[in-house]
């Protein structure tokens, strides 16, 4: 895996504007402009990035037609010219690009330009010209230029984007991991030494020449979402927001210039129909390589023959003839070395019926080098940001900057296929919120579910270590008690402090800001987990992470009791150094409103119901024996070991005055008012509760039964807001003789119950 490059590919040709001699531009460039990475130059052949990286002149032929076969996908050879089925899974080729809407994206002269000469009009772009010679029919052009017109698609209006946003985002995000930076003049790298000369990236750019001509709103349309365009994954998705989209569309856009196409003008052909158009589309295999609404269900006899078989191809002829091309036969503009290549892979090809079987990491190689993950990973040694561009990519948190390049560099994927689960790779690929490095500025793209899943698993074979580590993770051990954990990983009695560097659930860590581990279980691999705490520097070479396990006779029970609380975490409470009082404390003070929170509270039992009112005065009625339990003022609970915690240890009121009501039930059946109160509370009085209900003001009534009576009682401030006010109501479709009612206040005396029409109310007050 040279690390080599064609450096005579390498040169860059800064006046090659000047070259494209069927555009006049006619506009005053300000600073900004000249220095717009838009105008970085690109190579002046189609540029493939894992070819220009890994291939040099200087290899032998074996090695060099490797890098053929790259060159024989990424231009999309195998569209018209078709492998044997042997070779189909060496040549995957590049899925279309889809033009749908590109009559709204692009005007009718930035179209005949491209179509007319994309390696002039946006050079290195992997677009073969076909209209560019003499011997061409400029009608052809036109007609194709009516059709693509033709293709509109409503655009959907952005917010308006801010150029300096767009700027720090471009070089800061990950955009110059691929494309140039703008020149130093108008961005200087954060991370570059003060008072040095900023080194210019090696690397060509990937040509976005094109970009600047998108309408602005198309243009934000494609950067939040390129994939539904160019469906290949080369150019990722890096999960931008709206006004991100709109922020970098404005910075790309400020190179904007008038533009007038001459030669189209003079030529004055006359405007073809878009059904013209649609027919030479098909007739020029435009299909090959782009898919419209209309032709992608093109009938098999509508569409245009494909070229020969690969098998069939005679080198120095056709695309690899290095003498003018004719009409009909694509002209990529290659340059020699790439000639040379594609001649020796075809000769490879054409020589074996079937390509020597390859490992899974070989395979995992060529998908990395395909989708040019190398531009910013590292994978045994091959490929990782170029240092010219990575000093652009930065940390939102200075604290970061302690961690050096790891704390701000995308990491090296060595071992990342036995770290991470299948779910995670799929959420990193092509789902969202996989990213769990916050601090950084560069995002991890987004390539695409089609485009990447059959690469999880053979990475994941690639990456196995020879001994696995054996990890129990059932649960179902002694030491296997989530409390057990979250004591090792806090900063309390007998914890590790892993807090001091790692956050959990919405919480930073105590120092260095890496990785949240809330979600390391659903993330990691358990037995990668274990191997890196045991020998985290052999694992993950530069980690920051200590060995803390070292010499630790229990190391391996204790790596399991971590994961058990790791595993847990959405039901466990944080650990020491991260759990601060107050945080699940209820205000009802601040919601404004009452607050009914159903807990176990001391002294109103496990099926305690308090309510709390914005007064701060509360109460609580133990919904068990049907009778309220207590009342206090001040602070209402504390939620954190109802929330947070599993054994659920009773909460405690906060309140500094506690008054704990008599167990005594308020109704009774007397011979009279002076006899003795019954001393049998709740379900052995023969209560029974029937929950409450919640009026709109937020007031719970609650409700029980006793023998044919129907309860409703409630509690809620004073209209003096100086105690609560206990309503009593109570009903029966057989009114008797002898109930007596007796309060809950200090003072409280049996009252006989007077029926009127089968109910009666009974009021208290009562001063917590």
């Amino acid at each position: 895996m040279s690390r080599g490059g064609d450096k005579a590919q390498r040169t860059r040709h800064k006046g090659w504007l000047l070259a494209v001699s069927c555009l006049v531009i006619a506009s005053v460039a300000c600073p900004d402009v000249q220095a717009h990475p838009v105008l970085a130059v690109p190579p002046d052949y189609p540029y493939v990035a894992g070819f220009d990286r890994f291939t040099a002149q200087e290899d032998d032929d074996a090695k060099v037609a490797e890098g053929g076969l790259l060159l024989l996908s990424e231009l999309n050879c195998v569209s018209c010219h078709a492998p044997s089925t042997e070779w189909k899974e060496r040549l995957p080729g590049r899925a279309k690009i889809s033009l749908d809407g590109v009559g709204s994206r692009l005007g009718e002269d930035d179209i005949w330009l491209f179509i007319r000469s994309p390696q002039h009009r946006k050079k290195g772009t992997l677009m073969p010209g076909m209209f560019a010679g003499e011997d061409r029919d400029p009608k052809v052009v036109e007609a194709l230029v009516s059709y693509l017109s033709s293709l509109k698609k409503e655009v959907k209006k952005f917010p308006k984007g801010d150029v300096e946003r767009g700027r720090t985002l471009y070089h800061t995000v990950g955009c110059v991991a691929c494309h140039d930076p703008a020149a130093v003049a108008d961005y200087r790298p954060a991370e570059a030494p003060a008072n040095l000369e900023v080194e210019e990236p090696g690397h060509p750019s990937y040509p976005i020449l094109l970009a600047d001509r998108y309408d602005v709103n198309a243009l934000a349309a494609f950067l939040k979402d390129p994939l539904s365009i160019r469906k290949h994954g080369r150019m990722p998705s890096t999960e931008l927001t709206d006004q991100e989209a709109a922020d970098l569309s404005a910075y790309l856009h400020i190179s904007r210039e008038p533009l007038v196409v001459q030669e189209r003008t003079l030529l004055a052909v006359p405007k073809q129909s878009v059904e013209e158009g649609k027919k030479q589309f098909i007739a020029q295999r435009c299909t090959a390589c782009h898919e419209t609404p209309s032709t992608a269900e093109a009938k098999p006899t509508e569409q245009a023959p494909g070229g020969k078989a690969m098998a069939e191809l005679l080198a120095g002829q056709g695309c690899l003839s290095t003498k003018e091309k004719k009409a009909g036969v694509p002209d990529f503009g290659l340059s020699e070395f790439q000639v040379r290549a594609l001649t020796l892979a075809l000769k490879m090809v054409q020589a074996s019926e079937k390509p020597a079987p390859q490992t899974v990491a070989q395979k995992s190689h060529d998908f990395l080098v395909r989708m040019d993950c190398y531009a910013c990973h590292e994978w045994r040694g091959t490929g990782g940001l170029e240092e010219a561009r990575s000093q652009y990519l930065t940390v939102y948190e200075a604290a970061a900057h302690s961690m050096g390049e790891i704390g701000r560099l995308p990491p090296k994927l060595d071992n990342a296929g036995r770290k991470l689960t299948k779910e995670w790779f799929e959420k990193l690929l092509w789902g969202s919120g996989g990213g769990v490095r916050g601090y950084m500025t560069a995002r991890m793209p987004r390539f695409g579910q089609e485009n990447t899943q059959a690469f999880i698993a053979g990475f994941q074979e690639a990456c196995k270590a020879e001994k696995p580590v054996k990890m129990d993770t059932s649960g179902l051990a002694k030491h296997h008690r989530a409390e057990n954990g979250r004591a090792l990983i806090g900063v309390g009695k007998g914890g590790l402090g892993c807090v001091s560097c790692h956050g959990l659930k919405d919480r930073k860590s105590l120092g260095v800001p890496v990785v949240n581990l809330t979600q390391t279980a659903r993330r990691l691999q358990p037995e990668y987990f274990k191997e890196l705490l045991l020998n985290p520097q052999v694992t993950q070479p530069g980690t920051l992470m200590p060995p803390l396990f070292i010499g630790r006779k229990a190391a391996d029970k204790e790596i399991e009791m971590l994961w058990t609380y790791l595993k847990e975490i959405d039901q466990s409470r944080l650990p020491e150094g991260l759990l601060q009082t107050g945080d699940y404390e209820l205000k009802p003070e601040k919601a404004g409103k009452p607050i009914v929170f159903r807990t176990f509270l001391e002294g109103a039992g496990m099926h305690a119901v308090a309510v709390g009112f914005p007064q701060q005065m509360h109460v609580a009625f133990d919904s068990l024996e049907a009778h309220w339990a207590i009342a206090w003022k001040g602070r209402f609970v504390d939620a954190m070991t109802t929330w947070e915690e599993r054994a659920m240890t009773p909460a405690k009121p906060l309140g500094e005055k506690v008054l704990t009501f008599q167990p005594r039930m308020p109704f009774a059946k007397l011979g009279s008012a002076s006899d003795a109160w019954p001393e049998a509370c709740g379900v052995a009085a023969g209560y029974e509760s029937l929950g409450y209900r919640i009026s709109k003001d937020g007031v719970p009534t609650f409700r029980y039964r006793v023998e044919g009576l129907i309860v409703e009682d409630t509690i809620q401030v004073s209209a003096d807001k100086k105690s609560l006010r206990r309503t009593v109501t109570v009903r029966t479709w057989v009114p008797s003789d002898g109930w007596y009612f007796q309060g809950i206040s200090k003072n409280a005396k049996p009252q006989p119950v007077i029926w009127k029409n089968g109910a009666a109310t009974f009021e208290e007050s009562i001063a917590p």
